[in-house]
């Protein structure tokens, strides 16, 4: 049986902040300190540099889902997800993208987030740091996960 593997969106999978230089500047600083209440903006988002690659080498090799939280605010964002979803990661992806604000119900071996947010800190197997010292880019957290894999009793 293959290792579960969850994978945030939000400066994980996606790069956020990608999605500023695409939006007029009005809209900036009308939402200054809501930005992930902008509508639209998560279907502007740029994947994160070696983001793809990496998503489809463990769903090579684990049960892979995208765990997100998408703004309660902002209902454009729970489309804008899907469609990012099947736009970067095409059939690998299908049917696999969990959107909760509770990612500590999910049951599986590895999270892959930025933050500790949404139940990460709570979540029962191995909470990976997206963007952490030890695991600073897409390079560590693909050959953790792969050495975790070879380790495996399964």
């Amino acid at each position: 049986m293959k290792k579960i593997i969850y994978i945030d969106m939000d400066n994980v999978l996606v790069d956020f902040r990608s999605a500023f230089r695409k939006l007029e500047g009005n809209i900036l600083k009308e939402y200054e300190d809501n930005e992930d209440e902008i509508p639209g903006i998560f279907s502007l988002m740029d994947p994160m540099e070696g983001a793809i690659e990496a998503f489809n080498i463990l769903a090579e090799h684990f049960d892979v889902y995208i765990l997100s939280t998408a703004p309660w605010k902002n209902p454009s964002a729970w489309s804008d997800k899907l469609l990012w979803v099947k736009k970067y990661l095409g059939d690998k992806a299908h049917k696999r993208l969990i959107l909760s604000h509770h990612k500590n119900l999910n049951k599986g071996d590895i999270l892959i987030d930025d933050r500790h947010n949404n139940g990460a800190d709570m979540f029962e197997g191995t909470l990976i740091r997206f963007g952490s010292n030890q695991f600073p880019d897409w390079k560590a957290v693909v050959s953790y996960a792969l050495a975790q894999k070879e380790t495996s009793t399964n």
